[in-house]
């Protein structure tokens, strides 16, 4: 913006940013945060048939100028002078009502009235498009007007402020523009099923009647009047108030000559007349904290690469799938070589870490949530900017990249999102327009006990809407494949983590949350009719049942639920002493008691690393030799039994310490001999995992698995098979320290078997114990089987067998050399 167009200097407070505490008068004008308004190039929406036909009109006709004698009287506004006064003191629903051009009569003459509005302006020059510039009267404090006898809509025009400093400021008027938003759209928003919610609400660069700018829209259905502020106007709420479109609870503003990484925030003037700045609840950017503003981006910059990932998703059925998921912290996965304090960019993580994960064989990245947050320490799950990709990281775009690299690479992607809560921050959702808006007014339907934030108002079309718009936003906008859903457990109950007394029951008398389980099903059913090929997945921790299956069947819809029963038996059980796991044999082996009663993932999930609760290598028990071959034992386990996977990462390194946000991985480890034999390992297990489909296909068909012999509890050893149609292994888990000699395993084919993988192989760090290269089936019937086998188990062992006509010369390849691991950013 040219120093001639500037709006006034003003006094500034102390802060960058303005003031978020409640004030009684209109908004200190804050100093403005340091941005730039570059102007870039938009797509103006399409016009609506009812404002073409009244942008229809005849050429303006010649403006008069004040020589040429002609008196005409200024009419007064069309609502009085109450409205005026309104306006003056910043509370005015309808401002294009007062302001911007409208047909008028004077005296007789048929022509336009236009009125332009800024409270410090000494004097205001309308400039017609058509040429000419034409003094405006004063009528009351800030108001300026003229009559143009003759003249028809449409009319095109722009506006020099001049004060008393001598500072002029020049733009075009937004008041001239008719409404960017249709009824269609505000009727679906209201009604809860507006699809591609995120492109109507919120800051969006447009070019509308060849004018470039940022269409506003901000829903606060009990404001008495809302503002846009920001670096555009010195952040004073008088200067830009917004229309209300009728009893949708949208107010809307077009406001030309600004664009992207200019700041801005919502000034909502409450019922009680308190002001209070709020950020864009659709804001696609946003400040770091403790600057908290929301920041203009372009909507369509980003040019994609992965599309033959995009083309083939729709075909892909995640459940017949292999899916292993490699969970990231992205601020604390790796930090820059020279600097540990400084985050790496999306741009800088994404060939890194899509090389890790795809040269271990992973099939999927996991993301902690990256929807901006101010408190780092949160992991993400304090959401204030849900449509924001968190600027610590980068840019949207930048973002786009990350997952268009893990694509080009294989790599699905997967995010952490959480409609479950939102944080009490004063200047997001929390009381958006003065009312319990987003969330319940009664703290027992709207405070989460344990986390102390607010839940959302699942029975509000419009709270829903947002919702569900930004789970579709992150699958559209950004090519995710799925989404993890926080916390679902708390959405489902209404007493969940409360005492009685402290919560209310549903319309039956139940504690069950109707409306959210109503509002899950709606949002796992569009993402699998409208984005197929996408996945969503429940972190849910009761026995709720059908968690997986369809609606129609009664079930919430989901594709996968954690198996937390899983983890917790399995961590419990691998954490004792091998003297005592013969007691607690079942513990094991439980879970496939309830198996096929949901289409599970196993995780072993940050959660799970953190508290005090010790990292995967220092959980097992033993000496350092017999934890590393713990650890190798239970990922086996995990990569051989019926499910989907997933891991946290540092777990393939064998970190020592517990995660940390605040730092970076300790890949220095891999300098030492056993962690880099368990990183061998893990590659191991993903190709073993990979070139196997007996290991995926049927992970959630009672086909695909069947139990050797699941009751050696004396020797604390367990042995299944895995089904592929003709296709299988044979997995043997030896959970005792000391070799099985001479161990006999009934086999379902006859013919030779080969070992494709032992956990206990020296390359892994293990004791290398002798197993035979190949083992040929002998007629001697064992565990239900006509032939079996004799063998030798190694302690704390995992042995993989396959029949040797499917097993490549080159086995040997499942166990190739370490990656190389991700350098640090110079």
């Amino acid at each position: 913006m040219s120093d001639d167009r500037r709006p006034p200097e003003g006094p500034t407070p102390d802060d960058a940013t303005p003031r978020e505490s409640d004030v009684p008068a209109r908004a200190p004008r804050g100093r403005r945060p340091a941005s730039s308004a570059k102007k870039s190039a938009g797509a103006p929406p399409a016009p609506s048939t009812s404002a073409r036909k009244r942008a229809r009109g005849a050429e303006p006709a010649p403006v008069l100028p004040p020589e040429s004698g002609a008196q005409v009287t200024l009419p007064p506004p069309p609502a009085g002078a109450q409205d005026v006064a309104r306006l003056r003191a910043g509370d005015v629903t309808d401002p294009h009502a007062i302001l911007g051009v409208h047909p008028a009569l004077s005296e007789g003459l048929a022509g336009l009235v236009v009125r332009a509005w800024h409270p410090d302006a000494v004097s205001v020059d309308l400039l017609p498009a058509s040429g000419g510039t034409l003094p405006m009267e004063r009528s009351a404090p800030g108001l300026f007007g003229t009559f143009l006898p003759g003249e028809t809509l449409p009319f095109a025009y722009r506006l020099r402020f001049t004060f008393a400093n001598g500072g002029v400021w020049e733009r075009d008027d937004p008041y001239r523009f008719l409404p960017t938003l249709g009824e269609v759209d505000l009727h679906l928003f209201n009604e809860g099923t507006h699809r591609r919610l995120w492109e109507k609400l919120g800051a969006h660069v447009r070019t509308v009647d060849g004018v470039r700018g940022v269409a506003f829209a901000v829903w606060a259905p009990n404001a008495r009047r809302v503002s846009v502020v920001g670096d555009f106007c010195g952040w004073d709420g008088r200067l830009f108030p917004m229309r209300r479109m009728g009893g949708s609870g949208v107010w809307e503003l077009f406001i030309p000559e600004i664009g992207p990484d200019t700041c801005y925030k919502f000034e909502i003037r409450t019922r009680e007349g308190m002001l209070r700045l709020k950020t864009d609840p659709f804001a696609a950017k946003m400040q770091q904290a403790p600057a908290t503003a929301s920041i203009i981006v372009d909507d369509a910059a980003y040019t994609w690469g992965d599309d033959e990932w995009m083309t083939q998703r729709p075909r892909r059925d995640p459940a017949r799938e292999p899916m292993a998921i490699y969970e990231v912290h992205l601020g604390s996965w790796l930090r820059h070589a020279d600097d540990p304090e400084r985050l790496l960019t999306y741009r800088e993580v994404a060939p890194r870490l899509a090389a890790h994960v795809a040269g271990l064989g992973f099939t999927h990245v996991e993301l902690l949530p990256i929807a901006e947050h101010p408190f780092y320490g949160s992991w993400g799950y304090q959401v204030t900017g849900f449509y924001a990709p968190t600027s610590r990281y980068g840019t949207p775009d930048d973002f786009r990249y990350l997952v268009d690299t893990l694509h080009q690479a294989g790599i699905g992607v997967i995010l952490d999102w959480v409609p479950a809560h939102f944080p009490k921050d004063d200047h997001a959702l929390r009381r958006f327009d003065g009312t319990a808006l987003y969330e319940h007014e009664d703290p027992r339907m709207g405070e989460h006990p344990d986390w102390g934030t607010l839940i959302f108002n699942y029975g509000r079309h419009e709270v829903r809407n947002f919702l569900l718009a930004n789970a579709l936003y992150w699958l559209d906008e950004f090519h995710v494949d799925g989404l993890r859903v926080d916390a679902v457990a708390s959405m489902l109950y209404l007493d969940y983590s409360r005492a009685p007394g402290e919560w209310l029951r549903n319309r039956y008398g139940g504690r069950e949350n109707l409306e959210a389980i109503d509002f899950l099903r709606t949002v796992n059913d569009v993402v699998r009719t409208d984005y197929p090929g996408c996945f969503t997945v429940a972190e849910e921790s009761t026995a709720w049942p059908g968690v997986t299956k369809p609606a129609s069947e009664g079930g919430l819809g989901f594709t996968f639920k954690w198996n937390m029963g899983w983890m917790h038996d399995t961590l419990e059980y691998f954490a004792r002493d091998p003297f005592y796991r013969p007691w607690h044999h079942d513990q094991l082996t439980f879970a496939m008691m309830y198996e096929y009663s949901e289409r599970f993932i196993m995780p072993l999930s940050h959660d799970e690393v953190v508290h005090l609760k010790k990292s995967l290598l220092d959980k097992m028990p033993g000496d350092v030799w017999r934890k590393f071959a713990n650890l190798r034992l239970l990922l086996a386990y995990q990569w051989t039994r019926p499910g989907k996977k997933l891991l946290f990462m540092g777990s393939e390194l064998g970190t020592w310490r517990e995660w940390d946000h605040d730092r970076g991985l300790e890949w220095h480890l891999l300098e030492s001999a056993p962690h880099a034999g368990l990183l061998r390992f893990v590659e191991a297990l993903g190709r073993l995992y990979g070139e196997h489909a007996s290991l995926w296909s049927h992970d959630h068909d009672p086909h695909g698995f069947q139990w050797v012999d699941v009751a050696d509890r004396q020797n604390s050893v367990v042995s299944y098979v895995r089904r592929d149609g003709a296709d299988h292994v044979v997995v043997l888990l030896n959970l005792q320290p000391v070799p099985r000699e001479r161990y006999r395993i009934g086999v379902p084919a006859r013919g030779a078997y080969r070992c494709v993988l032992s956990s206990d192989a020296a390359r892994f760090g293990g004791s290398d114990w002798p197993t035979p290269d190949r083992m040929d089936a002998e007629p001697v019937p064992y565990h239900g089987h006509a032939q079996s086998i004799e063998l030798s188990l190694p302690p704390l062992g995992a042995l993989v067998l396959a029949p040797a006509d499917d097993v490549p010369d080159d086995v040997e390849s499942v166990a190739a050399d370490v990656s190389e691991p991700p350098v640090a950013a110079a």
